[in-house]
């Protein structure tokens, strides 16, 4: 950001769970805007359920990253309008203290380095998570062309084989319906 340009008015986040898909980020985040895909060096993936609760949005563990040297996870830089900080936290369960805001830094492919806001679970237990969780995760690792070995470790991940409705799943299947119908 130039000195003086308008970085108070933007903000950047480093999705690496479920708001990897578009669409599931513009749900709650309408300002959202790709900025570059990124690796978080030195932390792993992990799922987990917060206090051992398990999420009830999306019925199984959900995305963390852990300190962990020499692994790395795949996300990507969304640049968003400082309006929608306060609905990203909400999402994000800050203020039930699920998920504390940290701040990264990540390298992109043309290697630049970009300090972003993310967020990682408080006080968790190991858990798998649902296979629509699971889905979502994979849809937007796909949908932003991620590496593919990353892609690859993602589509392995064992789920908790939950099977019963998830309203969260269907509003994003509609957003994703929607847009189709938009662009065609």
């Amino acid at each position: 950001m130039e000195p003086g340009g308008e970085s108070g008015c933007w903000f950047l986040y480093y999705a690496y769970g479920s708001n990897l898909l578009r669409e599931r980020l513009l749900l709650r985040n309408p300002s959202a805007a790709l900025c570059a895909l990124a690796r978080l060096q030195d932390f792993k993936l992990e799922f987990g359920h917060h206090q051992g609760r398990t999420s009830s949005v999306w019925h199984g563990g959900t995305a963390t990253i852990a300190q962990s040297p020499g692994d790395e996870v795949w996300g990507i830089v969304w640049k968003m309008n400082t309006c929608n900080l306060s609905s990203l936290d909400k999402q994000e369960g800050v203020e039930d203290g699920i998920y504390v805001p940290i701040e990264v830094n990540v390298h992109t492919q043309a290697g630049k380095v970009l300090t972003c806001r993310s967020y990682q679970m408080k006080d968790y237990v190991s858990g798998p998570p649902s296979p629509q969780y699971k889905k979502v995760i994979c849809m937007g690792a796909k949908q932003n062309g991620l590496p593919t070995d990353y892609q690859e470790k993602l589509e392995a991940i064992e789920t908790n084989n939950y099977a019963g409705p998830l309203p969260i799943m269907e509003e994003i299947e509609a957003a994703i319906k929607a847009e189709k119908i938009n662009c065609a």
